[in-house]
């Protein structure tokens, strides 16, 4: 009886730790220095909402909504890690490889890059057609997904 008990209370204590709750704030002074600075450097919008979500107590990542309706996922030390633009809009060109815009303006004319993923392997990317790539982390071109 003391065993489950003292499991019970072990399984009931790690939910809560696991369950912290993510908190919201509408200026960038909650993110740290390195995603406040690619903000400044690739966006003309400001920064709308924060959400910064927890895993386990710890920050995991910050989600970023821009005015203009842009949203930027960051890592917890603030490198960025997804951009999805609308469909009017295109993902800032200082945020994509050289080598994956200029496959995109050979290969799929008249489209712009509106969501870039930055991946383990490389980058996938979301054209302005609905199409989705794949390329490698040196920005070669792998597939259609």
């Amino acid at each position: 009886m003391k065993k489950l008990l003292l499991m019970l209370g072990l399984v009931l204590g790690i939910s809560a730790v696991a369950s912290a709750k993510d908190t919201y704030a509408h200026d960038d002074s909650v993110l740290p220095e390195a995603a406040r600075t690619t903000i400044a450097n690739n966006f003309k919008s400001k920064v709308s909402v924060v959400k910064i979500e927890k895993d386990f107590g710890r920050i995991s990542e910050y989600e970023v909504i821009l005015s203009d309706g842009t949203e930027i996922s960051f890592d917890r030390n603030g490198n960025w890690e997804n951009v999805e633009t609308n469909n009017s809009k295109s993902v800032p060109s200082s945020m994509v490889p050289k080598a994956i815009s200029d496959y995109v303006a050979k290969n799929q004319p008249k489209t712009r890059i509106v969501g870039i993923d930055k991946e383990r392997n490389g980058y996938e990317i979301e054209l302005s057609n609905g199409v989705d790539m794949k390329f490698d982390a040196k920005g070669n071109f792998k597939k259609y997904d």
